[in-house]
């Protein structure tokens, strides 16, 4: 028997009772799903499996994604391998972020799997961004609650030399990713809760505003995820495998285990174009939708209507 067991006050719950190298029956997804949007961030604990049971986890809850920058095996380029060592240090992740809000539609979720672990450090903190703009006053919230903002794949620029070879590689990854706008205040689609969407690692400006006032307000709300009371930690065992929303929740992987061993695998399910609160009016979340369905449900029955390469990952 399954069991959801909450681990934080924000967010984090860890599901036991499953073996993911077996297919998920209807009920068993429909839980997994619901405590993905109750808690954020799930922890299933003692999963030795493999890439390819990963890989139909993931398909069982939406479409995978190729990350265009990342490592990955040629014969699974959905799955992104995160292998950090002496001689390959760690960088890009030790920043607060939602995974690749460079994309006009960034992924929905994160799937990512302990294979070798430290023998001490190298944890990953999670932070509720439904709880970040909580945590802000109203007259904060008023002011950049119809606000856009300007992402970029910037931590990813440091990839690119001076060559005419890597000038060209930076400019057909500019073609693909043109810094979109998203909403500073993201409506969960799920949920149809108030998120704070913007984070260091790939926001760059806010739209309309002069650089000093976008930087400074920006400084305010990058903030909001070191605050301890929105944060959940997990730290990583072999075997350890952990799914999170993407749409509400950031993270930061933390860099203290160099120069021990740390490899990670990683895939991403993909997600659909962020709105915020003046074009959420007039739409349902996904969870009035299914309501609306069921209630319908008890009436009479009637008719009803490639990448151009391969480098290190955030």
């Amino acid at each position: 028997m399954m069991d959801v067991i909450q681990l934080g006050t924000k967010l984090g719950a860890e599901i036991r009772g499953v073996d993911l190298k077996k297919p998920l029956n209807e009920a068993s997804s429909h839980t997994i799903h619901e405590a993905l949007m109750d808690h954020g961030v799930l922890v299933f604990r003692d999963q030795a499996i493999k890439p390819e049971h990963q890989i139909a986890f993931g398909k069982q809850f939406g479409a995978l994604t190729v990350h265009p920058f990342s490592p990955s095996l040629p014969e699974n380029p959905e799955l992104i391998i995160l292998d950090n060592n002496q001689h390959n240090p760690p960088r890009l992740t030790d920043v607060w972020h939602s995974d690749e809000t460079f994309r006009e539609e960034p992924p929905m979720g994160t799937i990512l799997r302990a294979v070798i672990v430290p023998p001490i450090g190298g944890d990953t903190l999670f932070a509720s961004m439904t709880a970040a703009f909580e945590g802000l006053s109203d007259r904060m919230q008023h002011f950049i609650m119809d606000l856009e903002a300007v992402h970029d794949f910037k931590p990813f620029r440091s990839l690119f030399n001076d060559s005419e070879e890597d000038k060209k590689k930076r400019r057909q990854m500019e073609d693909m990713y043109p810094n979109p706008n998203h909403p500073i205040v993201r409506i969960h689609p799920v949920t149809g809760k108030k998120v704070l969407f913007v984070s260091p690692q790939f926001t760059v400006a806010i739209k309309g505003l002069h650089e000093r006032e976008s930087r400074s307000i920006l400084d305010i709300l990058f903030h909001q995820a070191e605050i301890p009371d929105h944060q959940f930690r997990v730290q990583w065992q072999p075997d350890t495998l952990v799914f999170w929303d993407n749409r509400s929740v950031q993270h930061y992987a933390v860099h203290d285990y160099y120069p021990h061993r740390r490899r990670m695998e990683r895939i991403t399910l993909k997600g659909d174009r962020p709105y915020g609160p003046s074009a959420a009016e007039g739409k349902d979340t996904e969870k009035e939708k299914q309501e609306g369905i069921k209630e319908n449900d008890k009436g009479p029955t009637e008719e009803r209507p490639k990448r151009p390469f391969e480098r290190q990952e955030t």
